[in-house]
């Protein structure tokens, strides 16, 4: 039962909705009411700043990394790294289908997925993040960002470890996952009508 035991408790972990609580904390909204919705690093920025937007993210990162790193020598000793990935990808579904906010209206994944690799595979991790900051510079648009930050993490991965391994399999399968969370930006994007990234006025 420890294995189940660790992937309940990734789950419960990813679940912890930092954006959500912020609003409420901060500011006394519903932030899925505010902004574009989501309850992402993005769209705390949008709404409520930097400061509180970075300290949301690092909280999302936090909440996929830990349960990587801390969990399996404890409760899947006998293999770590399957276990390892399992106990990331528990994490990341429960961003996005939150149990504490009755599995509606989660985040998309991405900055839990950034902290599930972090732990899992650094050096792509940090490929990745120049992908994304390079993209976001010349675009404007975070959704292409993203998505161009989980297909080079998962290209790093699979160039450090080939295409067989355990994590470079996960890897596919999460940036499968987070181009299916940003279909509806893909879609708007393709028409032209994904707004680029700025700050919106403050929620009162």
């Amino acid at each position: 039962m420890r294995p189940v035991a660790g992937l309940l408790i990734a789950y419960l972990a990813g679940s912890i909705p930092f954006a959500f609580l912020a609003g409420k904390l901060f500011r006394g909204i519903d932030l899925r009411q505010h902004g574009s919705g989501n309850l992402g690093a993005t769209n705390v920025f949008r709404v409520m700043g930097w400061k509180i937007a970075s300290v949301v993210m690092l909280l999302d990162m936090a909440k996929g990394a830990l349960p990587v790193l801390l969990l399996p020598p404890r409760l899947a000793p006998a293999s770590p790294t399957l276990w390892s990935i399992a106990f990331g990808v528990a994490a990341i579904v429960g961003h996005v289908r939150s149990v504490f906010l009755l599995w509606k209206g989660g985040g998309k994944g991405v900055a839990t997925a950034g902290g599930v690799f972090l732990a899992l595979a650094p050096i792509p991790f940090l490929i990745s993040i120049a992908a994304w900051g390079i993209v976001l510079y010349l675009s404007g648009y975070v959704s292409l960002a993203s998505l161009t930050g989980a297909v080079a993490l998962t290209v790093a991965v699979i160039v450090r470890d080939g295409v067989r391994s355990p994590v470079a399999i996960a890897c596919v399968v999460i940036c499968l996952f987070v181009f299916w969370t940003h279909r509806a930006n893909i879609g708007r994007l393709r028409r032209g009508e994904e707004n680029r990234f700025r700050r919106a006025r403050p929620a009162v």
